[in-house]
């Protein structure tokens, strides 16, 4: 399973290496999963029936609700709605029966469900055992991991979850090692940014350069709580 994976996860990790600015290669990763099933879902997918089956029982999250309508293909949303509240008219119908709950569970299973996020989870979970195989099998891997910014803490926890389950004790121990260093580097200077940003509002630094620290504010943030759900990539001129 983790060879279907080797060529995105090595193509995030080697642009993060590159380029500190496309921080957490896993966001990356996430965030490019996440466009793929929205662009499907609301293009080519839409009209397969198999497809159009899971989307009625599952439905979508708020958030994907949102990403999708922002993305102004409303006839395509408008088609897949239609068939959800259709298959929802008959799932709700029996609220009138005496003594029955269907309606209240139908409702919890879908406040629990998204098809996007399913499909997404599946997919990163996956990515996530990836990293953890190349850097086992791959000392090319180990390199371009060390070479990272850094991760953000969710994906960070992800990676040694994943470690534990997958690894011998000793690996790792020396998986963890490699990423530890990385996070608490970049977090020690997330901190000392985030210091100085405080600091240049009070008047006795106001003279002082800004140095790192103008998105410190930003950066924390996408380091405590990742950097996914981004919007729909700008697209490229026909003519270019």
């Amino acid at each position: 399973m983790e060879q279907i994976y080797t060529i995105p996860v090595n193509e995030a990790f080697e642009a993060s290496r590159d380029d500190a600015a496309c921080g957490c290669p896993l966001c990356a990763l996430y965030n490019k999963l996440e466009n793929n099933e929205l662009e499907d879902i609301l293009g080519a997918s839409m009209m397969s029936p198999d497809i159009r089956i899971k989307t009625n029982e599952e439905g979508f999250c708020r958030t994907h609700y949102d990403m999708m309508f922002v993305r102004k293909n409303r006839l395509g949303m408008a088609l897949t709605l239609e068939s959800h509240l259709d298959e929802l008219i008959g799932d709700l119908k029996s609220g009138g029966l005496l003594g029955t709950n269907k309606p209240q569970k139908r409702i919890a299973e879908l406040e629990a469900s998204c098809y996007v996020c399913r499909r997404i989870d599946f997919n990163f979970r996956h990515m996530i055992e990836t990293v953890v195989f190349l850097w086992d099998k791959d000392e090319e891997f180990v390199a371009k991991l060390k070479a990272q910014p850094y991760f953000c803490l969710p994906h960070y926890r992800a990676l040694l979850e994943c470690a534990d389950n997958r690894l011998q004790k000793k690996k790792s121990a020396a998986f963890a090692k490699d990423c530890s260093e990385i996070v608490n580097k970049y977090l020690a200077e997330l901190k000392d940014d985030i210091s100085w940003f405080c600091k240049k509002f009070d008047y006795r630094y106001g003279d002082e350069p800004w140095y790192n620290s103008r998105d410190s504010v930003e950066r924390s943030i996408k380091f405590l709580r990742s950097d996914i759900h981004l919007p729909e990539p700008p697209k490229t001129p026909k003519n270019q």
